[in-house]
């Protein structure tokens, strides 16, 4: 997200709730009173087979940033076997980039964004694990969308051209009989703040925007509320599936030079996300503390965020489900081919 979007997104909170800039000079603790797993026993776990390993992490503000919030902590307080360097980025740009010069070792990137590393670097980035599910939800301030069926004849705004969004939306558009660009009439906007406020202002009716915009906009008007579900509609057409969004991928050389360590990060992230999703109050201050998202939009927004870990050969077929999706749409998504099976990291 670029400075100026993440800008908006801070103006448009600001709107809603009224924030007031109260950050202490310390993050807030996150001693997990209500959770079993501790960063003590994260490094516990781990000391046996790596310690000390430097590992560069990248993810984007919003739910793939969310949920090393809490990572981020526990290794500025010296609770973690690796020593990590987190930077939190603006868009999937970032990300690509940063594993394209070697500047990151590893990053949450969009799903289809994995396939197009592993294609464009010839195999040179694995897949470890999935850490968003669906997180896109399609808003009405018309009061006329129930049903996929309702957005017929409709005109919808959405983000994500030529990325997940756009083709998940379409496959689920023509899953119910819908032809895109025919029957339904879908405008792109370049950023999600700015879709938030076209809709905040009444610019715009329908609109399909990701977590925590979603939040955002509905703290701000009470004339829009969540139609439809992406993730509900996604399973509906692609049964026994789950509509994954976000992948982490790693550099495969830096797999082969550092296993142990990368396999520790695992341990490490499923932990973090694990405390997220049990403390959302204290997850969210750590989240506004580290510039991710401001507090009182990210506690609102972690239950609908669906921030998971899922990791080995449980990822596999949600994977290869939505990148054949995507490859069918549009070759060019996913790198103009589907990875072959060494793309997956099982440790």
């Amino acid at each position: 997200m670029k400075h100026k979007q993440w800008l908006a997104l801070i103006f448009i909170a600001l709107l809603s709730l009224s924030l007031i800039a109260c950050n202490d000079s310390s993050a807030p603790d996150t001693s997990p009173a209500e959770t079993t797993d501790t960063p003590s026993e994260a490094t516990e776990s781990a000391d046996a087979y790596a310690s000390g390993t430097h590992i560069r992490v990248g993810a984007i503000r919003g739910p793939s940033g969310m949920s090393i919030a809490p990572l981020m902590e526990w290794n500025n307080e010296g609770q973690t076997a690796n020593t990590y360097h987190f930077t939190i980025g603006g868009s999937p740009e970032d990300m690509t980039a940063g594993i394209i010069s070697g500047e990151l070792d590893i990053a949450a990137v969009p799903i289809n964004v994995a396939s197009v590393l592993y294609n464009r670097l010839e195999g040179e980035v694995r897949i470890i694990g999935i850490n968003t599910l669906g997180v896109l939800f399609i808003l009405d301030s018309s009061d006329s969308i129930h049903t996929v069926e309702d957005l017929r004849a409709q005109t919808i705004n959405i983000i994500g051209q030529g990325a997940t969004p756009q083709f998940a939306l379409e496959h689920i558009l023509r899953q119910n009989g819908l032809e895109p660009g025919v029957d339904v009439h879908i405008e792109f906007n370049s950023e999600p703040a700015e879709l938030a406020s076209l809709m905040v202002a009444g610019n715009v009716q329908i609109g399909m925007l990701p977590q925590p915009f979603v939040t955002t906009v509905l703290n701000r008007s009470d004339d829009i509320r969540i139609a439809l579900d992406l993730t509900e509609e996604w399973q509906a057409a692609n049964p026994d599936t789950q509509f994954v969004q976000t992948a982490i991928v790693v550099r495969t050389h830096f797999l082969e030079e550092h296993f142990d360590a990368v396999k520790l990060f695992l341990e490490d992230h499923s932990r973090s996300v694990a405390y997220v999703n049990a403390n959302p109050e204290r997850s969210a201050a750590l989240m506004d503390f580290y510039d991710i998202i401001p507090a009182e939009i990210a506690a609102q927004a972690i239950p609908k965020s669906n921030l998971v870990h899922i990791d080995g050969n449980t990822m596999i077929p949600l994977v290869e489900t939505i990148l054949t999706v995507l490859y069918e749409a549009n070759p060019q998504a996913v790198g103009g081919a589907l990875p072959s099976e060494d793309f997956f990291f099982l440790g």
